[in-house]
C-alpha cells in the first residue's frame, strides 16, 4: 500500500516555472514506477511523465518533452515534476501515481495502482 500527496501547484504566468513534489508513504517507495497525469476540464486524464523504479529512465508525453523534467530521490520516499516555460494549456490538476511495474513505458491511467488527490496547476496568458 502506498499514499501519495502532490504539493507545489499554483498560479503562474505563461513561460513560468513550477516544481510539484509528490510523498509517498507506505512501503517500498523504490519498487514502483511513479507517473504524473493531468486533467483539464472536461477533458479525460493524460499521461505527462512517468520514471522507472530504480534505473532513473524516464518517459514524457510529446507536449511536454523539453519543457518538464521528471526526477525521484528514492532515499527521500518523493518523486518531482519541474516544468518550465509553461503555457496555458498546460492548466489542470497534476495527479502523482504509482504502478507495480518497473518500467517507464506505462502510460494508460489503468497501469497505475495509486493515486494522490491532485494538485492545481493553472498558466495565465
Amino acid at each position: 500500500q502506498v499514499q501519495l500527496v502532490e504539493s507545489g501547484g499554483g498560479l503562474v504566468q505563461a513561460g513560468g516555472s513550477l516544481r510539484l513534489s509528490c510523498a509517498a508513504s507506505g512501503r517500498s517507495f523504490s519498487r514502483y514506477a511513479m507517473g504524473w497525469f493531468r486533467q483539464a476540464p472536461g477533458k479525460q486524464r493524460e499521461f505527462v511523465a512517468a520514471i522507472a523504479s530504480s534505473d532513473g529512465s524516464t518517459n514524457y508525453a510529446d507536449s511536454v518533452k523539453g519543457r518538464f523534467t521528471i526526477s525521484r530521490d528514492n532515499a527521500k520516499n518523493t518523486m518531482y515534476l519541474q516544468m518550465n516555460s509553461l503555457k496555458p494549456e498546460d492548466t489542470a490538476v497534476y495527479y502523482c501515481a504509482a504502478t507495480y511495474y518497473r518500467s517507464s513505458w506505462h502510460v494508460a491511467t489503468g497501469e497505475y495502482n495509486y493515486w494522490g488527490q491532485g494538485t492545481q496547476v493553472t498558466v495565465s496568458s
